[in-house]
Parts: C-alpha cells; structure tokens; sequence
C-alpha cells in the first residue's frame, strides 16, 4: 500500500506529449547556443581578417627594401580571394602579384634588391619562364641584384633562379637537375581485374588523341609516345639553352651533369657551377642587411598590396581560365572552368564602357565540349566589340585551345602544352564487375530497341556506338571548322596538324596555332595597341570583380567540403583529383590526351 511520502520520492513519469516538449525545447537551446558560439567565431575571424586587410593596405614606411618574391609554395595564376586567405594558409601567391611586384621595383627607390625563395612549389615551365623573363626585364632596367635560394629546387624551379645574379642552396637540399620524363598511369589492369570494360570512342583519324588509353591500355601507344617525346624534348633544349645562358655552362656539359646526376646534390652543384655557394636561409638575410643595406624583407603578397594603380578611366581586364573545363557555374571555390562563368564575364567586360580590351589567361588541359562551344561563342561574340587576347599559360590545349582559336591574338610561352584538337568520348560497362565481384544482376523492360542501349550496365548495342562515333567525328569536324575561321587557316590544314597531337608553344607558332611567343604582360600591351590605347594609361583589373567577403562567406559552404575532399586525398591518392574528375565528366571530352606529370 503506497504512501504520501512513496508519491513524493517516486513522482509520476511524465506523459509521451510533456517528454516530447522538453526535449524540443532543450533542443532549440542547444542549437541557439551553437549558433551564438558559431556567430561569435565567425565574428571574431572576420573582424581579424578585417584588421588584418587593413593593416595590409597602410602603406609601408621607410626604405632600403628587399622584395621576396615567395615561390615556395602553391603558385597560381589568379590572386587568392579574400574568402582563401582568409581561411588557408596554403592559398600562395600568383603569377600576377609576382609579376606586379618585379615590375614596381624597376622604379621604386624603396626598394634595393629582390629575393627569389623558391623550394618544392607547384611551378609549371611556362610559370617559370615568364617571371624568368620579368627578371631579366628587370635586369636591363635597374642595377638592382636579383638573389635566389632555395631547399629543394625542383627543375622549373632552378630554370626560374639560374636567371638570378647569385644562386644559394642549403648545404643539406636538393636541385633536381635530371631532364624531363613524362609519365603516365594506366588502370586496365585494375579494371580486368573488377571485371569492367571501358569503351573508348574517338575519331579515325585521331590516333594522338590518347585520353582514355589510360583505361584500355596497359603501356603508350606508339603515336602518344612519338608526341610525348618530341614535346619534352622541345622544352628541355629551350631551357637547357637559356640556363647555359646564364649560367656560362655549355649546353652538353649541362646534358651531362643531368645525365649522371651530378648537379642533384648539393656539393655536386656546386663543384658543377648550377649554383654560387651553399648557405643557411639565414646567411642570405645577412648577406641582404650587409650587402644590399637591406631595413626589411617584405613578402611579395604585402608588397603588391602597398603598389597603387594610377586612376585610368581605361581598363584592360583579365578574366583567369584555370582548371579542367566544366559546365555550369562555380559554387564560389573556383576549382575548375566553369563554361557559363566564363561566358559571362566575357559578356560583361564587352558590355562594360571602360574595358577597353580582355586579356584571356588560359591555363587549362580542356574538358566538357558543351562548355566549351558556349565560351567559344562567348569570344567570338566578345570579339566583335573589343579586342580579345589570349595569354596561354602552362597549358592550353584541346578545350583550352578551342576557347582560345578565335581570339584577336593568341600569346603562348615557348614551353606551353597546347594544341590536341580532338575529340573522345568513354562509356564505362559495369555489369560485369557487379555480376562476378557482387552477384548483382539487372534485367531490363523497353519500348524501343535501344532504350538501354547506352547503359552502363552492359555492352554498347551497335547502333548506340555508331552514333557515338558519329558524334565525336562531326563534333571533331566542327573543332576544326571552329580553329580555321579563327586561325584564317583551311580546314584541311587544320585536320593535317590536329588529330589530338599536343604541341608547344614554339611548334604551334610554326604552325600557325599561336601568333607570337611572350607571356601576360606581352598579351596586355598587345591587347592596348588593338584597343588603340596607351598601355601606361591603362588599368588592369581582374574580371569579374571580386565579391565581397560575406558574399564569398555564403557562397563558401556549397563548395568547402569538395575542396576539402580534394586537397586531403590527392595527398594519400596519387592522381586523386584527376581519377574524380574522370569519374564525374561529361561523355564527349575535349582535353589533353592522358594524366601525365612532367618530372
């Protein structure tokens, strides 16, 4: 029999409805409490980042400068945005800010001498050589010294600080002086062993047309080996040839120390003239204080951030083209070309009264054909008001090329990869992996014949595949229609070159793919003279203008965990990024033949 004092000590649950209630409430206040934490943070790092733009944009006191140009890390080709900067340690320094401040140094009496850090970044050849080329403008230009060091040089990297007065290494580092060699991956044997067959479809006439071989051969095609070779060839005597340059090394003892090893390590460089001594990254700081009466070292970040535009009411704008070419728009990471981006800032800057001319930084291995038709029209339509330049970089080729055939000028470095005019398209066949390795099977219900006859479960029908190869073959007719019209060239001089064969920048001006040899700053006062203004009037501005940070801030989180994603696999996952891009393209491709790193 229960008591007062029983009810009181064991009180009556509450009922589904009360329980429920509570724990909503207690909900709700947990999550306003994180959001409050999570306001205030993100307050907080915007506040800071805020002070820190600021304190960034005072400008610098004092003089007896030394700029460092800073390429030991990531270098790329637009500057980071705010949003990058912000929240990366790791978002590098681009070819514009470097080339910004070389040339502001020319004059500025402030500064005494430049301090080129390089270390294991991500240099490309063309990268390297066009600030090779803004260093050796700056040689003719001032008296300044130019002074290089670096840890670990790798070959652009070395190309890139042989144009300096003094090379240093560290006692310990590494040059990696040892010629070009291109590799590439092949997965059939994988495949085999999953049991799926990758179908490859591309033109007759394409052979040099490699990409997909990855999937359906084990070793290179004769073809790709024949153009992998004499492309590699190409850029390693052109640098061979500026390095002995400026190094005083002849060209065949160069050959040789790369042949054997000995300008690898250290000692050995050193003994072989690759470099001018071995020190401490703290040895050069002195030898700048002592010798070139150096107060400060400034970053080449802060440094073009300190450097002022003159208020010219004509501006030039660069709209950067960099990444695998991709349809639709960016989700604010700029990880790819994305057609209708591109498109668009196309559109604008020849609407826009005081773009007098666009320069078109391509650097791009192709990809998406739907979106490339789309940016192609874009500067066929662009053209027509204004003049439209394209500056290549490391590569433009296949889409990246297409994009570019019918600018007013095309500008290529004499190492840039471009050309591939060609097309392919593959179709992955699954049904066997999943039948032997899961015990999956399908079975089907159609109206029409081929109704599944591109399914991915099971073989190509033969009238899916013909249509197919109709497709890349007129596909592959209109790439070179389009090359022609924007080339002033016959389509059947253009199909004699093409069939995917990739070139560089040196062979595609024989050619008659590019006009002239030079880089950004080349591509900018050529864009001026066809625009008929004076490029020392000009402004160049980067286009489209940047959004702001909140914007960036609300755009950042539709993209952040692919970034993420991408940035932590490619570090465990050889050729991580291109595999997903492989994974997720569209069916007809127009891109660089294969996955290829040049060591």
């Amino acid at each position: 029999m229960s008591t007062e004092n029983d009810t009181k000590k064991n009180p009556k649950p509450m009922g589904f409805g009360k329980t429920m209630l509570a724990s909503a409430v207690g909900m709700l206040l947990a999550m306003a409490a994180l959001y409050v934490i999570s306001l205030t943070l993100v307050t907080g790092m915007l506040i800071s980042a805020i002070m820190d733009g600021v304190e960034d944009k005072e400008p610098l006191i004092g003089d007896n400068f030394v700029v460092e140009l800073s390429v030991d890390g990531m270098v790329t080709e637009s500057p980071a945005s705010d949003l990058q900067t912000l929240f990366s340690d790791e978002s590098g320094t681009s070819i514009e800010q470097l080339l910004r401040a070389i040339d502001a140094a020319i004059d500025d009496d402030r500064v005494n001498a430049l301090y080129l850090h390089v270390g294991g970044g991500s240099l490309s050849w063309a990268q390297a050589e066009e600030l090779r080329n803004a260093i050796a403008d700056f040689h003719e230009l001032c008296e300044k010294p130019v002074i290089a060091y670096g840890e670990i040089m790798t070959q652009p990297e070395y190309y890139l600080a042989s144009a300096a007065d003094m090379v240093a290494v560290h006692p310990s580092g590494v040059i990696d002086f040892r010629g070009i060699g291109g590799e590439v991956m092949f997965y059939k044997g994988l495949l085999d062993k999953l049991g799926i067959h990758m179908e490859l479809i591309r033109p007759k006439s394409n052979a040099y047309k490699s990409a997909g071989e990855s999937y359906t051969r084990t070793n290179m095609s004769d073809d790709n080996r024949e153009q992998v070779r004499t492309y590699i060839c190409d850029i390693w005597n052109y640098t061979v040839e500026s390095i002995a340059a400026s190094r005083g090394i002849e060209v065949e003892k160069l050959n040789s120390i790369a042949d054997n090893l000995d300008g690898y390590l250290p000692q050995d460089a050193l003994r072989n003239g690759l470099v001018d001594t071995l020190c401490f990254a703290e040895d050069i700081k002195t030898l700048l204080k002592e010798k070139c009466e150096a107060t400060k070292i400034i970053r080449t970040n802060r440094y073009a951030k300190d450097i002022t535009d003159k208020p010219n009411n004509s501006r030039i704008a660069v709209i950067y083209a960099e990444g695998n070419v991709v349809s639709g728009t960016s989700n604010g990471t700029r990880t790819a070309v994305y057609g209708d981006d591109i498109a668009k800032a196309l559109t604008d800057a020849a609407k826009d009264k005081k773009v007098k001319a666009i320069v078109l930084r391509v650097n791009s291995p192709g990809g998406a054909v739907t979106a490339s038709e789309t940016m192609t029209r874009a500067v066929i339509a662009a053209k027509e008001k204004k003049p439209v330049v394209v500056s290549m970089s490391g590569v433009a080729a296949s889409a990246g090329y297409e994009i570019s055939s019918n600018a007013s000028c095309i500008v290529a470095h004499p190492t840039t990869l471009t050309g591939s005019i060609g097309v392919f398209a593959t179709i992955p066949e699954l049904g066997g992996m999943l039948r032997q390795k899961l015990g999956i099977t399908t079975d089907t219900v159609s109206t029409n014949k081929n109704s599944t006859g591109l399914s991915t479960m099971r073989p190509l029908s033969p009238t899916a595949k013909a249509m197919l190869q109709r497709n890349v073959e007129e596909f592959y007719v209109t790439f070179c229609q389009r090359v022609a019209d924007g080339r002033s060239l016959t389509p059947e001089y253009v199909d004699s070159i093409a069939r995917g064969r990739v070139w560089t920048g040196i062979q595609a001006q024989r050619l008659g793919l590019v006009d002239t040899l030079g880089g950004l700053t080349l591509a900018l006062h050529i864009a001026a003279e066809k625009a008929g203004v004076e490029y020392d009037d000009c402004t160049v501005v980067a286009y489209p203008a940047e959004k702001s940070l909140w914007e960036q801030l609300l755009e950042y989180k539709k993209g952040k965990d692919e970034v993420e994603l991408r940035s932590r696999m490619s570090k465990f996952i050889p050729y991580y990024s291109e595999l997903e891009d492989w994974a997720t393209m569209e069916p007809l491709q127009a891109r660089l033949p294969f996955i290829l790193k040049l060591n």
